[in-house]
């Protein structure tokens, strides 16, 4: 393909990962990046806050505790972007809303090649192999979802699951699912 020419189906490609600040978003970062320079796609990092069910119950929440939410999650991004080494070869767009991680997250991939998420984040329940929010992408998405295992697990010795070998040997392994 000569420079400066693309057709739809490259033009069009976008690699989505979501990205809470956790050491499995991190790992997760660093495979998109990796996926989005494969296929020569767009990499959508997006990060996610929400309103607590507190500030629905008549509890009233701080004046600008939208923009502290925002700031936040803005700030979770530039640091996992520092941590993994900014790729300055892969087209970089980040988005930042309010809603349900899962829900926030399937949106953002409707057209998107693949949706990339880290299989625990910043939620409870520490013994679970997959958090509740890469379960629901995984039975959501409309695009193939890529479920990396956080590497602190990974490294543990601990079982993860039954996973296909990355095409990535440096990498732990991986479940891609596709809809």
């Amino acid at each position: 393909m000569e420079s400066g020419t693309h057709n739809a189906s490259t033009a069009l490609r976008t690699v989505v990962v979501g990205v809470d600040g956790s050491s499995g978003a991190e790992a997760a970062l660093r495979y998109a990046i990796e996926e989005a320079r494969r296929q020569g796609a767009t990499l959508r990092v997006v990060g996610v806050w929400f309103m607590p069910s507190s500030a629905y119950m008549g509890m009233s929440l701080p004046t600008n505790f939208a923009e502290d939410c925002e700031r936040a999650a803005r700030t979770s991004i530039d640091r996992s972007l520092e941590s993994v080494g900014h790729p300055a070869d892969v087209p970089l767009e980040v988005v930042i809303l309010e809603g349900q991680p899962a829900a926030v997250l399937v949106a953002q991939a409707a057209t998107a090649s693949v949706l990339v998420v880290g299989s625990r984040g910043r939620g409870g329940f520490r013994e679970l192999l997959l958090g509740s929010v890469s379960q629901a992408c995984a039975h959501h998405a409309h695009c193939p979802v890529i479920i990396v295992p956080d590497p602190a697990r990974w490294a543990s010795g601990k079982p993860v699951s039954d996973v296909a070998e990355t095409p990535m040997a440096s990498r732990a392994p991986a479940t891609m699912l596709r809809p």
